[in-house]
This record gives structure tokens, sequence and C-alpha cells, in this order.
């Protein structure tokens, strides 16, 4: 199936495989002995949320037109041809404890650094909307080779994705994550305990704040 953007434009980037893996069955990541699929196991932690009371997250769909359609039999039909009706924003958005939340879920198999390409402008631009509004914007990093799961405020990615021209720097180095990121710890119910970042994060700005 083929999908371009509404002037006619092949999409045959990043988001195009991205897109793929969901129709097609993903290949799990590696954590420990079992395996892993980042977006999965979020959806999973937001089902978590949603079941105990603790917040309302869910993944956002791509709106998509189709324009064309093939039917080799009654009973079934193929879709051939279709075009994203407009740039997605970002994965996930909802609402806990009052405040809302957007973020975006990436991954990289890098070691030392996590790729600007990962990301594109007009997401960058929707967390500057979303933070002007007082949102809570983040990205979750996922280190597939090392197994490591990192929150990453919008702000702070926002600020070194701006400061990429005069920097010249094409990735946020692992230090920068370490230190300026917050590390999450796997577990098993919710096995991306991303909310307990967020909360982390609310503190600091609140102690920020009160300086």
């Amino acid at each position: 199936m083929a999908f371009h953007y509404p002037n006619g434009t092949p999409f045959t980037n990043h988001e195009a495989q991205k897109t793929k893996k969901q129709v097609k069955k993903s290949k799990p990541i590696q954590f420990g002995k079992r395996g892993m699929d980042f977006e999965e196991e979020i959806n999973k932690s937001n089902a978590y949320y949603l079941h105990h009371h603790i917040a309302v997250v869910h993944k956002k769909p791509t709106p998509v037109q189709i324009v064309k359609v093939d039917y080799p039999k009654r009973s079934a039909a193929v879709i051939k041809e279709a075009y994203f009706r407009q740039a997605s924003t970002t994965d996930y958005n909802g609402v806990y404890n009052g405040k809302y939340v957007d973020f975006e879920a990436k991954e990289t198999k890098n070691k030392t650094s996590f790729p600007f390409k990962n990301f594109h402008q007009h997401q960058i631009n929707h967390f500057q909307h979303c933070l002007e509004q007082q949102g809570i914007c983040f990205v979750l990093l996922w280190f597939s080779s090392l197994n490591r799961c990192f929150f990453f405020s919008g702000e702070k990615l926002v600020t070194y994705w701006s400061e990429q021209e005069s920097t010249g720097k094409k990735s946020l180095p692992m230090a920068v994550i370490e230190k300026e990121g917050i590390e999450i710890t796997l577990g098993i119910a919710p096995r991306i305990p991303y909310i307990d970042a967020i909360e982390q994060h609310i503190q600091t700005n609140k102690r920020s704040c009160d300086q």
C-alpha cells in the first residue's frame, strides 16, 4: 500500500517505517530474557493507568484518506493507495491529575547518543504550542541496545533542537540525557512507569520556581 503526503509526495521516511511496523508484527526488543516491543509496552502501561484511575492517555490516530481500493472478492477490500491528511504531531496525549500530557516515543540502537533525525520540526513546533499552554510535554527515549529508557522534557528537547544550527550537533549525547533526563526503571505493572517520571519532573520544576 502506497502512502502520500497531501501534495502527492511519496511517504518513505522514518515515519513510513513506523507505519509498516503497525501493519506487520513488530520485532520484539530484547529486555533481559524477555522480548519487549517499546510501543506495545507503553500502550499496556496506559491501559494499567486507565484501569487504576491514575491517568487517561491514549495513542493518537493518524488521519488517512483512502484514494484507491481493490476488491479481489466481494467479501474483502484491499487498500492500494492512501494519503496522510496532515503531518502527525506526537504519539500520545491525555490527562494526568488535572494536567494535559503530550509525549512522543522514540527508540534507537545507538549507545552513545540519540539522533535528532528521529524528530521532525512539526513535532517540535507542536511541543512549543503545548508548552505555551502549560502542558506537560516530553519524549520517552528507548536505547534498545542498552535496555535503558529515559524521560526527557519537551522544554529541554526544544532548546537542544534549536541549538543545532549554532552547535552543529546532530544528536543528544548520552551524557546530557543521563544528566538532564530521568531514567525510568522498567517494571512489571506498569512495565514503563513514566507517571513516576512525570511526578519527578513536576516536583523539580516546582522547586526551581520556589527558589
